[in-house]
């Protein structure tokens, strides 16, 4: 009787639903059709979690950006607030009982996490506009609650690492195709490709990012031996659409970010220690900048702008002589530094650059594309934009996190034995580096479209750090 009754319900409740979103589809009211995908998701949110952020991760490529929103800051719909709603139950349900384990939060990747978001609250506080920096603040915090505290349980499932990876792979390749095919209807004109992805990806900096970071998962799924051979053969398809879109996204810094990787495979077949790559790299960061005026004026002798030729538009990488983006990079950095000087310490507070940097622009460093309305972009890196917005702390904190993760990574490739556990961390690794070389020269944690895997790759490596490097029998999982 009871199970009557309630089917009773559904089919009343289900026609009621029919007959008044019709009407307001007659009165051109059409927000209504939204309400079962919302109920579905509330759902989701109460009772699976985990499977909500897994769908979030779908979502993400197809996720579009609403820019130029009251106060500075956009709206990419409909993941993020889907993402905040995800926080805010997250946060209360562990409130009520925490379900992260101490080892987790005595991670030194969670330690510096920790630091990194205390020195923005504090720089908030002391921003040239704290409206727009505390905005900054909940947005950097609802994706690292989300995709690193909860993902950190979410993959204590070891197959959810895989279904992370494969989701978005997945969503991407459709985009992929859509944008392969508006490269098709302008002749693949590279002038007119910085922007073909649009409104998926607002240009093709970040779009060239996210195929060279998820790159080295699909080599590993193409030719690990351990998967059958359906697997593989999608995974080999997949990876010579990533390699066509990689070539015609025209995006140099996203090749220069997979040569890094590929130099990083071979530091670690070397077996050489990360204190030992660490050392290495600071001395040569500082041979640069003991030198910097003799490099700028060698590579002034170039004069090759970007071309859809290859070869011409490889060499144009280090053109800082007429290539717009390289000089308009250069322009930008060049400002963030002034702004550095005069508040080394505090900084103009986060997510402040594009409302700032104006009067710090020299007119002799402006290019064609320069603008003093702060609408095309921030600071063109993950180190240069936090230094002047947050000070010396603010670049210091972020490095320190991407130094943790490194460590990590190292450490976890040369003493875990199970193979399949090994090739992950090492792909982990590797799509890592190819995000923290191309943040050097553009950055985009404030997106969706980066952050969600950023985060996601980090607390991965944790996860398999604190919970499945002692596993027995990984490859069956």
């Amino acid at each position: 009787m009871l199970q009557q009754k309630n089917i009773k319900w559904v089919f009343t409740l289900s026609i009621a639903f029919m007959l008044i979103n019709a009407l307001c589809i007659y009165f051109e009211f059409y927000y209504l059709n939204l309400l079962p995908a919302a109920l579905l998701i509330v759902f989701l949110a109460l009772f699976s979690i985990d499977k909500l952020v897994l769908v979030v991760v779908f979502l993400t490529p197809f996720a579009v950006n609403l820019q130029h929103l009251e106060g500075g800051l956009g709206l990419s719909l409909p993941t993020e607030p889907i993402i905040f709603g995800i926080m805010l139950v997250y946060i209360f349900k562990q409130l009520h009982k925490s379900s992260i384990d101490s080892s987790i939060l005595k991670h030194p990747i969670t330690i510096s996490i920790l630091i990194y978001l205390l020195w923005i609250f504090i720089t908030s506080i002391t921003s040239e506009f704290p409206v727009v920096s505390f905005k900054f603040l909940v947005s950097r915090l609802w994706y690292i609650i989300v995709f690193y505290f909860l993902g950190t349980q979410i993959f204590k499932n070891y197959s959810h690492i895989k279904r992370f990876v494969w989701l978005y792979i997945i969503a991407f390749t459709a985009i992929i195709f859509y944008t392969l095919y508006n490269h098709y209807l302008v002749s693949f004109d590279e002038q007119i490709a910085n922007y073909i992805m649009s409104p998926f990806y607002n240009d093709h900096t970040v779009y060239g990012a996210m195929l060279a970071m998820f790159f080295p998962f699909l080599i590993f799924f193409t030719f690990n031996k351990k998967y059958p051979a359906s697997i593989k053969f999608a995974s080999f398809l997949l990876l010579l659409i990533f390699i066509i879109a990689l070539v015609f996204s025209y995006t140099r810094a996203a090749w220069l970010s997979l040569v890094a990787a590929l130099l990083m495979y071979f530091i670690l077949l070397l077996k050489i220690r990360f204190n030992t790559l660490l050392i290495f790299a600071s001395l040569i960061a500082a041979v640069l900048l003991i030198y910097r005026t003799e490099i700028v004026m060698k590579l002034e002798k170039n004069r090759q702008d970007a071309s859809q030729d290859f070869d011409k538009h490889i060499e144009s990488i280090s053109n800082i002589s007429t290539d717009a983006s390289n000089l308009e990079r250069l322009n930008r950095w060049s400002a963030a530094f002034r702004m550095f000087e005069e508040r080394p310490v505090l900084g103009w507070g986060p997510g402040t650059y594009s409302f700032v940097y104006a009067p710090f622009q020299h007119a002799n460093e402006k290019t064609i594309i320069s603008t003093n309305m702060g609408d095309r972009g921030n600071a063109h890196s993950e180190y240069i934009g936090p230094l002047c917005e947050s000070g010396v702390l603010g670049a210091l904190t972020f490095i320190a996190i991407v130094i943790c993760v490194l460590s990590t990574g190292f450490r976890l490739y040369y003493t875990i034995s199970d193979r399949e556990l090994k090739n992950i961390v090492l792909v982990i690794l590797l799509g890592f580096v190819t995000y923290i070389v191309h943040g050097g020269l553009n950055n985009f944690l404030d997106t969706d479209k980066a952050s969600v895997p950023f985060w996601g790759f980090v607390a991965m490596l944790v996860t398999i750090d604190v919970y499945h490097k002692h596993q027995k029998e990984i490859e069956n999982k």
